[in-house]
């Protein structure tokens, strides 16, 4: 059985209770669960939420929401709980905060695990040299075989010719790209996964899919060129309300 989970917290630091911020009369959470119905109407869709509030919006709108713990430390751990009740063989991690995931993407990611994956994730081509510089846009180089080699929010690979050649059509040309934070698991290497203590290097560079390179397990790569939009400010918010008008 393949099911989507969006893990959905309540608490946000940059932007408190985000997922029940209206945009255009309705809660961000709720333009995500329409958006996964209409791109993906054949895979069945779950909520992990950690608040009353949270389920009671999602319910109430017809959707199916999976009360989880207010404790766990990530995401993945979130969705790990929700599965114990869900009972699916492969899990794709939807964000509750970027409500313009493709039908693509999702399709890209159950492939991988069609064809035997153990986790999967997406990324796109950097743009712009600004974008490549960013530690919030994190930057992973793949293996030929399009395993990731490693995640980073550091400018990889660094270019040892130094800098002044170094603008956005070197960043176009770069083996680098994007992480976009969609995943898909097996329900065995999840509950696996979230019993590892967390690694030296997720615990500098702050990316728990380190943990899983650490750990010997391989993670494939997708290209897309459809990049979601996540909603980390009201700024983020006034953008894509702005988007569904254009």
């Amino acid at each position: 059985m393949l099911a989507i989970v969006a893990p959905a917290r309540l608490a946000s630091t940059r932007f408190p209770e985000k997922l029940l911020h209206p945009i255009m009369g309705k809660p961000l959470i709720l333009w995500v669960a329409e958006r996964i119905k209409d791109e993906a109407p054949d895979i069945p869709a779950y909520f992990a939420v950690d608040d009353e509030r949270l389920k009671k919006v999602v319910e109430d709108a017809g959707f199916q929401a999976i009360m989880t713990r207010n404790d766990h430390q990530s995401g993945t751990d979130r969705l790990a709980e929700a599965n114990e009740k869900i009972g699916a063989d492969v899990l794709i991690n939807v964000q509750a905060d970027e409500p313009l995931v493709a039908a693509s993407q999702i399709q890209a990611l159950a492939k991988f695990m069609d064809e035997g994956a153990t986790m999967a994730t997406l990324a796109t081509p950097f743009r712009t040299r600004k974008d490549f510089l960013d530690p919030n846009q994190v930057k992973v180089v793949l293996a030929e075989n399009s395993d990731a080699l490693y995640f980073s929010r550091a400018p990889i690979p660094y270019n040892r010719d130094g800098f002044e050649s170094f603008d956005d059509a070197w960043v176009e040309a770069a083996p680098a790209y994007r992480h976009l934070g969609l995943y898909a698991y097996r329900a065995e290497f999840l509950k696996a996964f979230c019993e590892l203590p967390a690694g030296k290097l997720e615990s500098i560079e702050k990316l728990e899919q380190l943990r899983a390179l650490e750990n010997g397990y391989s993670i494939k790569v997708g290209l897309t060129e459809e990049v979601s939009i996540g909603i980390d400010t009201e700024e983020d918010a006034k953008n894509f309300a702005a988007y569904l008008v254009e």
